[in-house]
Parts: structure tokens; C-alpha cells; sequence
């Protein structure tokens, strides 16, 4: 019995998307920080070890979301932290949008790169929750 065959075929795809977007845009978080600070107009620092360690857990979220396509039921612990991220880390940016920290434009961002992904993300670990075996 193939892994992912009793989910239906859009969480498995929604999970490669997430996998592939996250894995290039922690990529360019690491490489890409200077560019990033510009575009969002914010004066760039010396340091910068902090957004690059974040782009590196967002290029590992990317693979984590691949290898729970590869098999939810197993590795659904790692679905539910990802949903924990994209659910956390958009109220964080929310915060700093509201101190002016960050540009409003920024929640479209956050829109597209977390938020939607919530609800297909906790249907698909909701099902994976369900065939697991009881004493997991």
C-alpha cells in the first residue's frame, strides 16, 4: 500500500508546494538578506547571522514539508509544526506591523507565504492524526 494513497491527491500537492516555496524562499533569505532588508525598506545591519539562521529554518521546514508528502501518517509531528510556524509567525509580523516596524503590505506577504496554508495543512494532519495506530 503506497503511503499517501488515502489522502486525497490536493493535500499531497499542497504539501510539495509548500515544500519547493519554502525550501527557495529560506534559500534567499540566506543569500539574498541585503536585498530583502531594501525591499522592505528597512536599513540593512552588520549582523546578520539572525535572518540567515531564519532562512535556514524556513529552507528546513520546505524539506520537512516534502518528507511528510512522502508519508503524513508518519511524519504528521512534523506537519504540526509547521502549522504551528505559519500560524506563530504572522501573528509575530502582525505585531511588529502594528509598532510600524513593518509596511501594511507586508500581511499580503504573510497571506500568501503562511496563512494560507493553515486550514490544508490541519485537515491533512487531522487525517493523518486518524490512521495512525492508537497507541501513538
Amino acid at each position: 500500500m503506497e503511503k499517501t494513497e488515502s489522502f486525497p491527491r490536493w493535500q499531497i500537492l499542497v504539501l510539495q508546494i509548500a515544500a519547493v516555496y519554502n525550501t527557495l524562499a529560506g534559500i534567499a533569505m540566506m543569500i539574498f538578506y541585503h536585498e530583502g532588508f531594501r525591499s522592505i525598506g528597512i536599513e540593512k545591519t552588520s549582523f546578520n547571522l539572525p535572518i540567515q539562521l531564519v532562512g535556514m529554518m524556513v529552507a528546513l521546514f520546505g524539506l520537512g514539508y516534502w518528507i511528510v508528502s512522502k508519508n503524513p501518517v508518519e511524519n504528521r509531528n512534523v506537519l504540526l509544526l509547521g502549522m504551528l510556524s505559519k500560524l506563530l509567525g504572522p501573528l509575530l509580523a502582525i505585531r511588529y506591523i502594528m509598532r510600524g516596524d513593518l509596511p501594511g503590505w507586508m500581511l499580503i506577504v504573510f497571506f500568501f507565504a503562511d496563512f494560507i496554508y493553515l486550514v490544508p495543512f490541519w485537515l491533512t494532519w487531522r487525517k493523518a492524526k486518524k490512521h495512525c495506530k492508537p497507541d501513538r
